[in-house]
């Protein structure tokens, strides 16, 4: 055995070396992508021949062109004509964050595991809490994904609406939560894992236009009631993932205070509305809300996986877990916000704040209403673009920069149009110059964009649009 491998391994030698090429490789990567000196956002390999690749890297590829095969196998945000799922073209500045934070490795479960990171996370919480319109009283952390801070917030909710100790005692009754139909799935998945159960989860039917139809809350409300079932809260989407149709905050944060319930909001991909001038109307109602959720990595900018929870009332931060460790959290007589560890599901997460922090401290809160403004025009002007276009037809005209849009073609039926817009979807995967996605909306099978680049223009959506036809055809 080498006895000098652990001397290599930590070689700050060897690091600056390595680093500098690295940031060099990343910064051409930039360049290359958002220049369009490439011209694909995927290159396309299907999932057993990049095993095969891979396998075989392991043994026999050289360790220099390790990072440069990951750049060149895999999807690119950065490149305009990305406009698939809901990942953001991380602002450059993040990955010196979060290179930061993988070197220092502060766990954060206690405060003095993260001295810098914990006080940082507590400024960034203030200033979405004040963003979003709460008062002092206020508060909230940084977790894991949008999943697992719905589900801390459900759990929030539960504690506070529902009287029996269902944390230490278990389930007496069974309980239900109200979100529309199209919510994101782990709505769904975070009642279940909470044991509501399908009974559990009060589906609110949409409009025409994809919104909670919020005139049916209190006849499904009432419904739930004789069947035995306790409602203890409400989500909102803000807005929905599938459709980017945000629901009526104001109107279900009114029937939430009306029926003593928790209203959250499920802002994960929109919330960051908050910070555009031009958009901040499609959250007004967000202040009445009990918790919000709000995702860095989607449109603030930042590399996955950053996530806030906001919280009206902090209390129901700390009072949410009730669990006993004495080697790691000890009990105080004051406001513990510095000890995450009691706040969360995470005893060990990453730095987290540092990526919100920066941004802020170096461009100012303007580069996130810049960020989504220019998003969400650009996806408005697409809707445009589709309407006055007889081959396409829209599912709802888009709120913010998800469009989900079909080519249509009259001699074909529902059926025949699915499967056309399905094989157009694959075709384009195939292809990699353009990066789209598919959803299902009332059966009918949609082509579904998300804008995530800033410098994805009307030229590049036109380019899409004429592929498309040009795949209908051949097809």
């Amino acid at each position: 055995m080498d006895k000098n491998l652990l001397k290599a391994v930590y070689s700050p030698e060897d690091f600056r070396e390595r680093g500098h090429r690295l940031i060099d490789e990343l910064a051409n990567h930039l360049e290359d992508k958002i220049q369009e000196k490439s011209n694909n956002a995927i290159d396309w390999n299907i999932p057993k021949k990049e095993l095969v690749f891979w396998e075989n890297f392991l043994y026999n590829g050289d360790t220099s062109h390790f990072f440069r095969e990951i750049l060149g196998r895999t999807t690119q945000v950065h490149h305009p004509k990305y406009i698939g799922h809901q990942v953001s073209p991380t602002a450059p500045i993040t990955a010196l964050s979060a290179m930061v934070s993988a070197l220092l490795n502060n766990g954060m479960a206690i405060y003095e595991m993260g001295m810098a990171p914990s006080a940082i996370e507590r400024v960034v919480i203030n200033k979405l809490c004040d963003k979003i319109g709460y008062d002092s009283s206020s508060g909230g952390f940084l977790t894991s994904g949008g999943t697992l801070a719905n589900l801390t917030a459900l759990l929030s909710a539960r504690k506070a609406k529902v009287s029996h100790d269902i944390w230490n005692k278990g389930h007496k009754e069974q309980l239900g939560i109200m979100v529309s139909e199209e919510a994101h799935y782990c709505i769904d998945r975070a009642a279940k894992i909470m044991g509501l159960g399908e009974k559990g989860i009060i589906k609110i039917p949409v409009t025409q236009n994809f919104k909670m139809d919020t005139s049916l809350l209190q006849t499904y409300f009432d419904k739930a009631k004789k069947e035995g079932i306790t409602v203890f809260a409400i989500v909102g989407s803000a807005p929905s993932t599938a459709t980017g149709v945000y629901d009526n905050l104001k109107a279900i944060g009114k029937f939430a205070r009306s029926n003593n319930l928790w209203f959250h909001v499920d802002g994960a991909h929109g919330g960051a509305a908050i910070f555009s001038e031009k958009y901040a109307r499609t959250v007004q109602g967000i202040e009445q809300a009990d918790s919000v959720v709000i995702d860095g990595h989607k449109m603030m900018m930042m590399p996955t996986i950053t996530t806030a929870l906001l919280l009206k009332d902090d209390i129901n931060a700390t009072a949410t877990f009730s669990q006993k460790a004495d080697y790691l959290l000890t009990p105080t007589d004051h406001e513990d916000w510095y000890n995450s560890g009691k706040r969360t599901f995470e005893c060990t997460k990453t730095m987290m704040s540092v990526h919100w922090y920066i941004l802020l401290n170096t461009y100012g809160e303007e580069i996130f209403d810049e960020f989504l403004t220019r998003l969400y025009d650009m996806g408005h002007q697409f809707g445009i673009i589709l309407q006055n276009d007889p081959q396409f037809e829209l599912a709802t005209p888009p709120e913010s920069n998800i469009v989900c849009f079909r080519y249509t073609d009259s001699h074909l039926d529902t059926f025949a149009l699915n499967q056309l817009n399905g094989h157009i979807r694959q075709s384009l995967l195939e292809d990699g110059e353009f990066y789209i996605v598919q959803t299902k909306l009332r059966g009918i099978h949609y082509l579904r964009t998300t804008i995530m680049n800033p410098f994805t223009t009307k030229e590049h959506l036109q380019q899409l649009l004429e592929k498309i036809k040009k795949y209908s055809k051949q097809i």
